[in-house]
């Protein structure tokens, strides 16, 4: 006979098992963010004209939401 441990957990047992494993990605998630926004202000500030940084980020939101609204999609393997 198989038990199914999972099946027969309440919520709370779930929440309380999965709570560390959470935390640790989200900060993993949040360092890993801030460790990139920290990189791309001092590229920005270092860049020589930093108008071309903005419109190029620009550009390629415009693009995203275009593309997004189209419908278009990548293919997938």
């Amino acid at each position: 006979m198989v038990v199914d441990l999972l099946g027969a957990t309440s919520v709370w047992e779930r929440l309380v098992i999965w709570a560390p494993a959470i935390i640790v990605g989200a900060g993993i998630v949040l360092a890993t963010l801030i460790l990139l926004g920290r990189a791309f202000v001092a590229t920005l500030r270092e860049a020589g004209h930093p108008k071309w940084v903005y419109g190029s980020l620009a550009a390629l939101v415009g693009v995203i939401v275009l593309l997004t609204w189209l419908g278009v999609e990548l293919p997938r393997e």
